[in-house]
C-alpha cells in the first residue's frame, strides 16, 4: 500500500518538475541547523542520477563537494535557509527547523505547487501543498539533491567556525555531540554557539 502511494506521488510530481527539501544538523550540538530546497526537471533529475546524487548520508565527503556544483548547475532553483542556535534554544529544534525550510523557500523565485519533505513531519507554517516521505533521501532525487546542498553547506560553515572555537574539533565532529567532543565540553565549558537546551538534557551543563 505505501508502494503504491508512492508510487502515486511520483507520477504526479513528474509531470512538470520535483521540488524537495531537506535540513541537516537537528541532532547536533553546535551551530546552526540548516535547509535546502532544490527544484529538478526530470531531464535534470536523470542526469543528477548518472553522477552519482543520492542520500548524502551514503557519500564520502569528498563525493558531495564534487556534486554540490553539478546540482547547483543543473537545478531549475535552490535556496539554502539556516537558523541559529539562539532560535533552536528558545523555540525547540521543530519549530527552529521549520524556521530553516521556510527561509531556504522564500530564496525562490517561484512559489512551488507541490513540496516533498523528507521526514514525517509536516512543514506546518508551509501553506501549500506538501508530501511527507520518510527516507525520502533514498528515494527523489530532488530531495537528495537538496540533502547535499545543506550537508555541504553546513560542513563548510563548521570548517570556518574551527578557527574561532578551535579546540573542539568542529572540523571534525561538525558540531555533533560525538563521545570526543562532549568529553572536550565537560573540559572546557560550552561556547555561545552550543546549543544549550540540548546539553542541559545530557546533563553536560
Amino acid at each position: 500500500m505505501q508502494e503504491k502511494k508512492e508510487e502515486d506521488l511520483q507520477q504526479i510530481l513528474n509531470k512538470i518538475t520535483e521540488v524537495g527539501i531537506d535540513e541537516v544538523g537537528r541532532g547536533a550540538v553546535f551551530g546552526p541547523v540548516f535547509s535546502a530546497v532544490v527544484v529538478l526537471t526530470e531531464k535534470h533529475k536523470v542526469t543528477l542520477k548518472e553522477f552519482g546524487v543520492k542520500d548524502s548520508k551514503k557519500l564520502t565527503p569528498k563525493k558531495r563537494k564534487l556534486l554540490l556544483p553539478k546540482i547547483l548547475l543543473l537545478s531549475k532553483d535552490y535556496g539554502i535557509g539556516q537558523s541559529s542556535v539562539r532560535e533552536i534554544d528558545k523555540f525547540g529544534i521543530r519549530v527552529a527547523t521549520e524556521l530553516s525550510m521556510i527561509r531556504a523557500l522564500k530564496k525562490l523565485k517561484e512559489k512551488p505547487s507541490e513540496l516533498i519533505i523528507d521526514g514525517p513531519l509536516l512543514l506546518r507554517p508551509w501553506k501549500g501543498t506538501q508530501h511527507n516521505v520518510v527516507s525520502g533521501d533514498s528515494k527523489f532525487t530532488a530531495i537528495a539533491s537538496a540533502s547535499i546542498v545543506a550537508k555541504v553547506s553546513r560542513d563548510n560553515l563548521m570548517e570556518r567556525l574551527e578557527k574561532k572555537y578551535s579546540g573542539y574539533l568542529i572540523f571534525k565532529n561538525k558540531g555533533y555531540g560525538t563521545r570526543e567532543h562532549l568529553s572536550i565540553i565537560k573540559s572546557n565549558g560550552i561556547t555561545n554557539l552550543h546549543r544549550k537546551s540540548f546539553l542541559e538534557k545530557s546533563n553536560l551543563i
